[in-house]
């Protein structure tokens, strides 16, 4: 049923919905280019809300390790694998990295835009512009079939739960403040259980009529290390900041602009300097997340500290 649905999708792009392919790229590119949702993420946390940045960070961690680590779980193919006649449009296939269920980009559409939608403390137009938005990413993937039905459908199920259950938490801790320790160890071993799993488990080995192996387990498994990076990061820096940091986003415009200016430029000497070195030096799955944990831990922890440091004196 699903390749099926997928088909009919493709003969319509194929001929009329030719239309429609650029409006979706964009879409995709909105769910899918991490490094552009964390530079939106870092921008909120620094200078404009700093609850609110908390709450998509936390909610975008817990995020990519449970897509993680069911993606390592179901080794599911993506379509084209399963069904050769499934051509996905142009460049999609090249961006289409790691196995097929649960779907990246409607998860990280599910934290990016569904973070507003279970916020109910936020206008009823904006929820609802911002649920279409996650609609229209997930629609994306497979109009450009790179993705099945369930694969978005179960991404955006579990995408929203972790942004509701982000929010609970976070309500939870604003009355037991002291147990930010507890959360983020708690945190933290469920990370290093889900990289150990996806290091050790063995992953399904096809070919192809040409004896060539068709997914690489070991490979598809970085996203997954990249994941824990990320979240560990967050994590610790979260509770270092809670601490002994303490910013404010209550602040006037022009120094909103100069924390942007200042903490953007430290983010791309960490990001495209500093993290290439560590996966030059320390390859494989301790290399993906080592870069990962000092490009989130920049973010929550080392540039609010370097500017509360330079703001205070």
């Amino acid at each position: 049923m699903d390749i099926e649905i997928l088909l009919a999708l493709q003969n319509f792009r194929n001929g009329f919905g030719e239309i429609f392919v650029n409006f979706f790229y964009k879409m995709t590119f909105v769910g899918g280019n991490l490094d552009t949702v964390i530079v939106v993420f870092a921008a909120i946390y620094w200078c404009f809300s700093k609850n609110y940045g908390t709450y998509l960070l936390m909610g975008w961690s817990g995020n990519r390790i449970l897509n993680g680590f069911l993606k390592v779980t179901a080794c599911a193919y993506r379509p084209w694998i399963r069904d050769a006649a499934i051509i996905p449009h142009g460049n999609a296939m090249k961006e289409a990295t790691g196995y097929s269920f649960p779907s990246g980009h409607a998860m990280n559409a599910a934290t990016l835009f569904g973070g507003a939608v279970v916020r109910k403390d936020f206008p009823k137009a904006l929820r609802i512009i911002s649920f279409i938005a996650v609609l229209l990413v997930a629609f994306s993937r497979i109009y450009l079939g790179v993705h099945t039905p369930q694969d978005i459908l179960v991404g955006m199920f579990f995408g929203l739960l972790v942004m509701w259950l982000t929010l609970k938490l976070m309500q939870w801790l604003e009355t037991h403040p002291n147990k930010d320790l507890p959360v983020a160890f708690t945190g933290i071993i469920l990370a290093v259980i889900v990289a150990v799993y996806a290091a050790v488990k063995s992953y399904p080995v096809d070919y192809d009529a040409n004896g060539k192996i068709l997914v690489d387990g070991a490979k598809m498994a970085n996203d997954t290390f990249r994941a824990v990076g990320w979240c560990s990061a967050f994590l610790v820096g979260w509770v270092l900041e809670r601490r002994y940091v303490k910013f404010s986003t209550d602040i006037p415009m022009i120094q909103r602009a100069a924390r942007l200016i200042a903490g953007l430029l430290g983010y791309y000497v960490v990001y495209l300097v500093i993290c290439p070195l560590v996966r030059k030096y320390i390859p494989g799955p301790v290399g993906s997340v080592a870069s990962c944990f000092l490009q989130m831990f920049y973010i929550v922890f080392c540039f609010p500290y370097c500017f509360k440091r330079y703001e205070k004196n």
